[in-house]
């Protein structure tokens, strides 16, 4: 005889996000990317936005989200979701439209596309996953690597004089006229994850509002590529990454 567990509603923990596809994620174990899918996921189907949403994401580690969240999705080449947003906005502006994006996508090969369609106030959502590394290609230094940070590249620590300072990309659309919300946040707690998502909420609440450009960017770990264990990662991001990187709202009009 089948024996049913009933959960009574007020018992509910936790339930899986309606949108998020029942597929084993690819995602090395501890990433931050199926937390952040999970919150993006949550956002859209709650504020009834399912059938009118189109996610852009670019080549990377997310490359695959359309595996994860059912929403329509467009390719774009690395660096290019921006320009591919902004394409997909204009032609359907009825539509909520966001990018996907890791911190070489955003702040290295695009960071022209991501600067020109903040600037020009393009009326969409850029996510903007900072882990400070080239997690996909094997660990690379990234734009957003910290000084002294080793990575495949920088065996050595990343240098000033030989590799320059790390990017802060948000701080940069923070100034830009086009953009009316620009947050750095991140998921590495549970009070961490509840802020993310509400930021990713009044991001799509200023497209529906035809506000401008809004930036989420979530402050990320890359155990693989950060050679670290899950909890050791979280830790050396909140000793090292915050502060470099520290988390809040940079403009909120």
């Amino acid at each position: 005889m089948e024996i049913k567990e009933i959960i009574r509603e007020e018992n509910k923990v936790y339930s899986t996000p309606q949108l998020l596809d029942e597929v084993d994620m690819h995602y090395c174990p501890g990433c931050s990317h199926g937390v952040v899918h999970k919150l993006v996921a949550e956002v859209i189907h709650e504020m009834g936005l399912t059938e009118k949403t189109v996610g852009v994401s670019p080549v990377g580690c997310a490359v695959f989200a359309y595996n994860y969240i059912d929403v329509d999705w467009v390719e774009a080449a690395h660096g290019r979701a921006p320009a591919v947003a902004t394409a997909v906005k204009r032609l359907w502006p009825d539509d909520v439209v966001f990018t996907y994006q890791g911190d070489g996508d955003m702040a290295a090969i695009g960071t022209a596309e991501s600067i020109h369609a903040a600037n020009r106030g393009e009326n969409i959502v850029m996510i903007f996953v900072n882990n400070a590394i080239y997690g996909m290609t094997g660990g690379q230094m990234a734009p957003t690597t910290l000084i002294g940070q080793k990575t495949a590249t920088t065996p050595y620590g990343r240098r000033v004089d030989l590799n320059g300072h790390p990017l802060e990309i948000t701080e940069l659309m923070k100034i830009l006229d086009g953009t009316c919300y620009v947050t750095r946040q991140s998921v590495h707690t549970p009070a961490a994850v509840r802020k993310t998502k509400a930021a990713l909420k009044k991001a799509f609440e200023n497209q529906l509002a035809k506000k401008g450009t809004s930036v989420v960017e979530i402050v990320s770990t890359c155990n693989s590529g950060w050679k670290m264990s899950p909890e050791k990662a979280n830790d050396w991001m909140v000793e090292n990454m915050f502060e470099k990187y520290p988390l809040g709202d940079l403009k909120n009009i």
